[in-house]
């Protein structure tokens, strides 16, 4: 499992580029300080999950796609190998941000990994104003009944990442972290991630007719499928006119615009 997450990471990320020729069972095997079998069964899960093919007589080769949805965890976790790690997230409830950035700020705690700096902002709607969307089906109108459970989830995910990072550096683990929450009164129909100002996630929120229950009563919304929403991803490079490179440049400015301009403070 160990092996496979490592080299999962490493295609995901792009150390292993489409097309690139891993090194060999045994290479991979010194690398990894395991037995060649170990890297045989890693090899044979990421050839079920379409990350690479064999060749006959050639070897092992990343798969050659041109664009493909993609998981936010293994880029996550790399990023903390940074000294200087920031996370910028806009969308609804930072829910799936959440879930993956435990693991590396739990590294950090036990001290398998210790970037100098950790900037966290998290840009979301403010659930304390009215919505126009999600919305009721009926009225399509803000429902401050829904609103007031998705902002009990918004805060519930946010204010975790808030407390976990700064209280990394009331430990003295890091010597600067930082966690923002602002608001603003957009309705979020994406979800976006910028990682260490180079990678950028992007997905759309589905929205879909959602029967919500609050204590014995059902509301039917037009809700923000943000579990639905496949991300993709974008990379800067060398080159400041390829698409990735502009993407990325795009992105953390449309970003900054927003965090600067109508963005406000989250008050507790």
């Amino acid at each position: 499992m160990q092996v496979a997450n490592a080299l999962r990471a490493a295609i995901l990320t792009k150390k292993f580029s489409p097309g690139d020729k891993l090194p060999s069972r045994n290479e991979l095997a010194k690398t990894y300080n395991v037995a060649p079998m170990t890297v045989q069964n890693a090899l044979r899960e990421l050839r079920e999950e379409g990350l690479i093919v064999s060749r006959q007589g050639s070897g092992v080769f990343v798969r050659e796609r041109t664009e493909r949805p993609i998981g936010l965890r293994p880029h996550i976790e790399r990023a903390f190998e940074a000294q200087h790690v920031t996370v910028d997230f806009a969308g609804f409830s930072g829910e799936t941000l959440h879930g993956v950035i435990a693991e590396p700020l739990d590294k950090i705690r036990i001290g398998r990994l210790r970037p100098e700096s950790i900037r966290v902002r998290l840009l979301v709607p403010d659930p304390r104003q009215p919505w126009t969307l999600p919305v009721t089906v009926d009225e399509r109108t803000d429902s401050p009944v829904f609103r007031k459970r998705a902002e009990e989830i918004m805060r519930r995910n946010t204010l975790a990442i808030v407390d976990s990072v700064t209280e990394l550096a009331d430990l003295g683990l890091i010597n600067e972290a930082s966690a923002e929450i602002r608001v603003h009164n957009v309705p979020p129909t994406f979800k976006l991630y910028l990682i260490n100002d180079e990678e950028a996630f992007f997905g759309f929120y589905p929205v879909r007719e959602h029967v919500i229950s609050y204590d014995g009563q059902t509301e039917s919304m037009y809700d923000l499928m943000g579990k639905d929403a496949i991300l993709f991803h974008h990379s800067a490079n060398d080159d400041d006119t390829s698409t990735g490179s502009q993407y990325v440049d795009q992105a953390k400015t449309w970003f900054e615009s927003m965090w600067s301009s109508v963005g406000k403070d989250f008050q507790r």
